[in-house]
This record gives structure tokens, sequence and C-alpha cells, in this order.
């Protein structure tokens, strides 16, 4: 197993680029691609997840919280492709089938794995069943178009800190990873802070990390411009969670500094993609840290785009 250790997103994200571009070189489904297969990397600050590295690759800081948001309250709703419109293409009759939100908080329609891992470390800081479980085989292998890259998670409390571990089938480094990564120390931050615990180290175990042949160009110029921006503290507490991630949803005001801001930059978003380019531009100038920092890039990406069309 090859093991890369960063302190931060950008840290790790360029160190795992440099170990995959000298990786060897398959064709999966037909699609040239370089990989590196065994692959655990680990983030040190699990809390400095979201990754800058322009011009290369600038994310859209909406699309990961808007899917954060809608993993995290169990939805696979259509809503999401408001953020990402490139998701549809893995839909079957218009659902995404693979959704984790289903599988995390009702597995078969009944269990709440979330529940169930905070209830077993209440009961057991030692245990080692806080296990959530996302890849189905019986669903999985029906031949559906979105099939799980994430197995599950674990999460271990020893010593008064909170490990959290990822384990993928499939890591796309470039498109996937980078959203990934926001998604699941968000889960891991929220865990430790239900459970009074530090946050401790998190650890992201891969069989196949890869990058695809048409984004090696741009991945070997990362090293030299990533960054992490700053995100906002986000634990709150395990009762009427769920009624805040709905407040958030909709883009209401909430009563968490973390929250208001992810809900801000959900609202901002939903109204450049109506049409409301000016305003949503002046009012992503006035929001604060690295959220807004990234919507704004973001928006500038899109710009350049459609100039360069």
């Amino acid at each position: 197993m090859r093991t890369v250790v960063g302190e931060d997103i950008a840290e790790l994200f360029t160190k795992a680029v440099a170990l995959t571009l000298a990786g060897g070189r398959v064709c999966p489904r037909g699609m040239p691609t370089r990989e590196v297969t065994n692959v655990h990397l680990v983030l040190k600050r699990p809390r400095s997840r979201l990754l800058y590295a322009p011009p290369a690759r600038i994310l859209n800081p909406a699309f990961a919280v808007a899917e954060t948001v809608w993993i995290l309250s169990g939805s696979d709703d259509p809503w999401i492709f408001d953020f990402n419109g490139r998701l549809r293409q893995y839909a079957d009759g218009g659902v995404l089938l693979g959704a984790y939100g289903p599988r995390l908080r009702r597995w078969n329609g009944q269990v709440d794995q979330l529940a169930r891992v905070l209830a077993a470390l209440r009961a057991d800081p030692d245990s080692r069943r806080a296990v959530v479980q996302l890849y189905d085989p019986g669903r999985d292998a029906a031949g559906h178009r979105d099939v799980p890259c994430t197995l599950g998670f674990r999460f271990h409390l020893r010593g008064g800190r909170l490990h959290m571990v990822t384990t993928m089938r499939s890591q796309d480094l470039w498109t996937g990873l980078p959203y990934d990564l926001f998604f699941t120390t968000v889960l891991h931050e929220l865990m430790a802070g239900w459970l009074g615990a530090e946050l401790g180290d998190y650890h992201h175990q891969i069989d196949s990390l890869h990058l695809y042949e048409e984004v090696l160009e741009r991945a070997a110029e990362v090293r030299d411009t990533a960054m992490c921006l700053e995100t906002p503290a986000l634990a709150t507490p395990w009762e009427g969670f769920d009624a805040l991630l709905a407040l958030v949803r909709d883009g209401e005001p909430v009563d968490h500094p973390g929250w208001y801001e992810i809900a801000a930059v959900l609202d901002n978003y939903r109204r450049w993609k109506n049409g409301e380019r000016d305003a949503a531009r002046q009012q992503a100038e006035r929001l604060p840290g690295g959220l807004g920092q990234g919507l704004r890039a973001w928006y500038g990406e899109l710009q350049r785009r459609a100039v360069t069309r």
C-alpha cells in the first residue's frame, strides 16, 4: 500500500497527483487512464478541506456544499442537478440509483446508519462496529448507471480523538476526489462534535486512484498553484440536525454561523442559475471566508468558459 500524507487538502492533492502521474496505463471501458492501485491518503487536518488550484483546477463550492447537504439529509431528489447538471447522465428514470443519502440515512427504507454509528460509539467508545455500508451488491450488480465508488465508512474513537476511514473501490482523482473529501470530512467533523471528541486523522483508502488522459496536462500544473481555502466550523447538535439541514437546503437563515454561510452559498448559486448574474456576483462579493472566495473564482471560471466556447 502506498501512503500519502498531507496537512491540508492542497498538500494531499498535489502529492496524490504526482503519484498518479507516475502510475501505469490502463483503459477501462475504453478510456485511457493513468492509475495507481492500493493507495492510502491521510489528511491530518480534516477541516482544511476546500481545494483552490487556479487556473488548472477550480471547484464549484456551491456543488460541494449542496452535495454534502443532499447526502446528509438522506436525499436522492433531483434538486442536486441544479448544482451539477452533468450528474443527469448517470440517472435512471431521473433518479441516481447509487445516491449515498438513502443508503446512509435509511438503508432498505428503514435503517439510519448515521444514528446507529452515533449510538454505538456513545454506548461503547472503544467499539469496532461503528461502520456505514454504502455498496449494495443486491442492487449495484443490476446494471444501473450510477454504481457507488464508495464502499463505506468506519469510525474509531481512540484517546479522545475520532478517526474516520473511507474505502473506495475507484477514485477519480481530478474530478471526484476534491468533492468527495469535502463531504466525508464534513461528516467526520459532525460525528466528532456529536460525540464530544476531538477531530482525529481522516483516512481515504482507494483500490484504484486514477487520472483520465484528457486531464494529465492540467494535472501536472497544480503543484505550483494549489492552496487550501478556509471553511467554517460546522459542528452542531445531533438533536435538530435534520431540521437544520432542511432550512439550509431551502436557503433559509439558520442560527449557526457555519451553516448560515452554507445556506447563503446555496441561495447565491440558485440566483446565478436563475439568470440573476449581477445580483449573484454582488452578493458573492459579500460572502465571507473560503466558500465566498471559491464561489467568486467559480463564477470567473464560468465566464471564461463562456468566452472561449
